[in-house]
């Protein structure tokens, strides 16, 4: 169902969203966040969905929640906990859980949720002229969407509390210093890079991508013996894909595999 403020097309196997909010730098209403965890549950489930590229129009990738139109009238003790549960924290488990690697392409500033919505997907790319911040602090309030569970997992809990507690705007080529970017690019190049990169992505084994994502992310809360057993069972079912066996095929008979995403 079309939204206004996002568009998404798949091209060549790629589901292409774009936030396209320019003048409030595409932050997110419930209306976007919905649509955006709805077109992520679809690419897991479309076969002809290889991969996913997540980017903004205009200067902003997300500057983060809409708060202008924020609930009014009284809260009970719980409503907060349970509006983040149902929105921002249901949109990064969306990221995360997606079966297909997620690409994020950020064009611009990527603030508050906008940033925990870039640094939850597989892979970012960013212009030079990107950033990102941590903009809870300058509000009084505590990180949120899933940003004190990522941060210390890219960066150490050192680096991770640097950028909350200070809340100081970190220019794309320090984010990438940091780990939180695989890669800065000249702005005018972001756009072909990222066709690039989905290119790649969406020619991959996508089922032995989508058990890898799910083993490196696990393994984050995983003791050895439990990482090494899903690893295991990961190796035990890709092995039942077609492009598990056109892969040892194409070895055996020294050219190049042909994957087809089943």
């Amino acid at each position: 169902m079309p939204v206004s403020g996002i568009e998404h097309e798949v091209r060549d196997q790629v589901s292409y969203v774009t936030l396209n909010r320019p003048d409030a730098l595409n932050a997110l209403t419930p209306a976007l966040r919905d649509r955006l965890i709805d077109l992520l549950t679809e690419a897991s489930a479309d076969p002809d969905v290889r991969a996913v590229v997540l980017t903004g129009a205009g200067r902003g990738f997300c500057a983060g929640a809409d708060l202008r139109g924020g609930a009014g009238g009284d809260r009970l003790p719980g409503d907060v906990a349970r509006l983040l549960r149902q929105g921002a924290q249901r949109l990064i488990a969306a990221v995360l859980d997606c079966e297909k690697p997620v690409l994020a392409a950020v064009n611009g500033t990527a603030a508050g949720l906008g940033a925990h919505l870039a640094f939850a997907c597989d892979l970012v790319l960013a212009a030079e002229s990107a950033r990102f911040i941590e903009v809870f602090v300058r509000r009084g309030l505590v990180p949120d969407a899933g940003g004190a569970y990522l941060l210390p997992r890219l960066l150490g809990p050192q680096r991770a509390k640097e950028l909350m507690f200070f809340g100081d705007t970190l220019p794309a080529p320090d984010a990438a210093r940091l780990g939180l970017v695989n890669r800065v690019v000249p702005d005018a190049d972001l756009a072909k890079t990222t066709r690039d990169w989905a290119t790649r992505l969406a020619s991959a084994p996508t089922r032995a991508l989508a058990l890898t994502k799910h083993l490196v992310n696990t393994s984050l809360e995983s003791d050895r013996a439990t990482a090494f057993a899903a690893e295991a069972w990961a190796q035990e079912i890709n092995m039942t894909t077609e492009d598990a066996q056109e892969g040892l095929r194409a070895f055996r008979e020294r050219r190049g595999a042909e994957f087809r995403g089943r």
